[in-house]
């Protein structure tokens, strides 16, 4: 009943919003014209009295044509080949590991090479990490990282 009755008074609410905000749009309308009436007259121009020298032509600037001339420029491809990108491959399936700063957030591939590799005892939990530990496993990605086989081609 209360809903009901609470439905209602919130449509009839909005429909007197409504009405106010069409009512005002339709004086502001009707206002416009005349504003535009008085800009118009305002505007108007006043005669010139007394004399008016007329004023000096402006020099004429001739553009001077652009060159195209874009130097070219040659790739050599033997140092894009040299450039070694970074990260870790994964030997398996090929993948190239860019980002594994964090040891929590590091995939697991990566810490099985680790101790696959003798670089780290064991895989370490989230709640086994500690400062030495951590220090340790950053000296372990340093070294795993210079194994030729972890390198990205």
């Amino acid at each position: 009943m209360f809903e009901g009755l609470f439905a209602l008074i919130v449509i009839f609410v909005a429909y007197i919003v409504y009405q106010s905000a069409n009512e005002h749009q339709g004086v502001s309308n009707l206002d416009v014209p005349k504003a535009k009436e008085t800009v118009q007259t305002a505007i108007a121009p006043q005669p010139v009295t007394g004399s008016v020298k007329p004023a000096k032509k402006p020099s004429t600037i001739k553009p001077t044509p652009l060159k195209k001339s874009i130097p070219k420029v040659e790739v050599n491809k033997e140092a894009n080949k040299n450039i070694t990108k970074k990260g870790l491959l994964n030997p398996v399936t090929g993948e190239v590991a860019t980002t594994y700063n964090n040891y929590r957030f590091t995939k697991r591939w990566i810490k099985d090479a680790l101790v696959a590799e003798g670089l780290l005892e064991k895989v370490y939990k989230n709640n086994e990490l500690n400062a030495e530990v951590e220090a340790g496993i950053k000296i372990a990605l340093t070294k795993l990282e210079g194994i030729e086989q972890y390198k990205p081609s």
